[in-house]
């Protein structure tokens, strides 16, 4: 279950779903009824690399996902950093690649969980030594590439398309099917890769 805010962070008390005028008109938001606080409940950003290593793409599988489902390296922006410089440090922290060069594919809806993907292209090199969140890899011809119907899936394909290559998408079944797997495992601990 995703973390939920119940409580106000400044005084303890519960919060409670309040309606006032803001500047697009009534908005009903959870609210601390003592001091006034409001739980704004703004996405949060999530970076995402498309891995590029000796003109390849790297795909990785966390730990907590069934076997067959790789997706890009990700991971939250932390306070103080650019965009950029969270990618290359999650890139370093997840593979151990020195990212050489980054390049913004786009910015992308993850409704789901409530988050926005800030999707980059980066070349990187050195050698794959995965954290210990990550399990496998796999490097990818680009024409071998399938994507998914979903945030990060999204990215790789326009990024597909900016080098001559019109993405595949899994189909229906198998991403009905891909996602049946991840739900049945799904600990909600990390930032998910879709």
């Amino acid at each position: 279950m995703p973390y939920e805010v119940r409580f106000c962070p400044h005084c303890a008390t519960e919060l409670q779903p309040i309606t006032l005028a803001e500047d697009g008109g009534d908005k009903e938001r959870l609210r601390c009824p003592a001091c006034g606080w409001t739980h704004w409940n703004n996405p949060t950003p999530v970076l995402a690399a498309i891995v590029e290593i000796d003109g390849k793409v790297l795909l990785a599988r966390n730990a907590a996902w069934p076997g067959k489902m790789f997706a890009l390296i990700t991971g939250f922006m932390e306070a103080g950093e650019s965009p950029q410089e969270g990618i290359a440090r999650e890139v370093k922290e997840e593979t151990n690649l020195d990212v050489q060069s980054t390049t913004l594919v786009g910015a992308y809806e993850f409704l789901r969980m409530n988050q926005v993907i800030i999707a980059y292209h980066v070349v990187a090199t050195g050698q794959v030594q995965l954290s210990p969140e990550l399990v496998d890899y796999r490097l990818y011809d680009l024409p071998d590439l399938k994507c998914w119907p979903a945030g990060t899936g999204y990215a790789l394909a326009d990024w597909l398309r900016t080098r001559g290559h019109e993405p595949v998408f899994f189909t229906a079944e198998e991403n009905a099917e891909r996602r049946r797997r991840l739900d049945e495992q799904a600990p909600a601990a990390t930032p998910p890769k879709d």
